[in-house]
């Protein structure tokens, strides 16, 4: 399979990843969950070209994970805004950056701590069980064939 197919793929990862898989992707989320809007901000936060930054945001709204909202009128000057669907990929960010705050540590420690503004203690993001609510890791978990795939040829 070809990256420019992967959108394809019946595995909800890789049609995960043909949205927010590119190289930069991830830190221009990252930089909407920090309140970064308006395409300048995101320029100079990233350091990415111009070029690099329109086709990421542009794979981003077509994707449904941000939109434009217009902040001005004359001239017409507008902002990228998470939607839903958006802010259903924060605790993708958090785990990433936990996980990078664990496994590679910087020399000064995490850049930013999260805190949980209900209780005021610092967040650690877990998995847990919609069900029962207990936390559950890799190994606590049984994958199971949907019925509906079983015995399809999936794209190689």
């Amino acid at each position: 399979m070809r990256w420019q197919d992967i959108d394809q793929h019946p595995c909800s990862v890789a049609r995960t990843l043909a949205i927010v898989g590119d190289n930069w992707t991830l830190l221009v989320l990252r930089d909407c969950f920090l309140g970064v809007r308006r395409f300048d901000q995101f320029q100079q936060r990233l350091g990415v070209t111009r070029h690099v930054l329109s086709d990421r945001l542009r794979k981003l709204l077509d994707g449904g994970i941000v939109e434009k909202v217009a902040y001005q009128q004359r001239p017409l000057r507008e902002e990228y805004r998470l939607t839903d669907k958006g802010r259903a990929l924060y605790p993708v960010i958090v785990h990433l950056a936990q996980w990078g705050d664990t496994y590679l540590p910087h020399p000064l420690g995490a850049p930013v701590t999260r805190i949980h503004t209900h209780c005021g203690a610092a967040l650690e993001a877990t998995l847990q069980c919609s069900h029962c609510g207990e936390a559950v890791e890799a190994r606590d978990i049984r994958v199971e064939e949907n019925p509906h795939w079983l015995g399809k040829v999936l794209p190689r």
